[in-house]
């Protein structure tokens, strides 16, 4: 059950980082969060036990190339 709201919360928080306005094609990207404490919340998580290997390396892949 744990895992599942961690990783519930880990997706939330990345899918706000790709949000847009919607406004005639103008986007923003919105971040309380600097790249680096992203990174260390998920490896917090998959040391946690929260998620596998092959769930975190997608995950920081996704994260790493969403800030390109």
């Amino acid at each position: 059950m744990q895992r599942k709201v961690i990783v519930g919360i880990l997706a939330a928080t990345m899918s706000l980082g790709l949000a847009g306005c919607g406004g005639g094609g103008a986007t923003t990207e919105v971040s309380t969060q600097t790249l680096g404490q992203e990174l260390i919340d998920l490896q917090k998580a998959y040391e946690s036990g929260a998620m596998t290997e092959k769930e975190y390396k997608k995950a920081r892949e996704n994260l790493i190339e969403s800030r390109e």
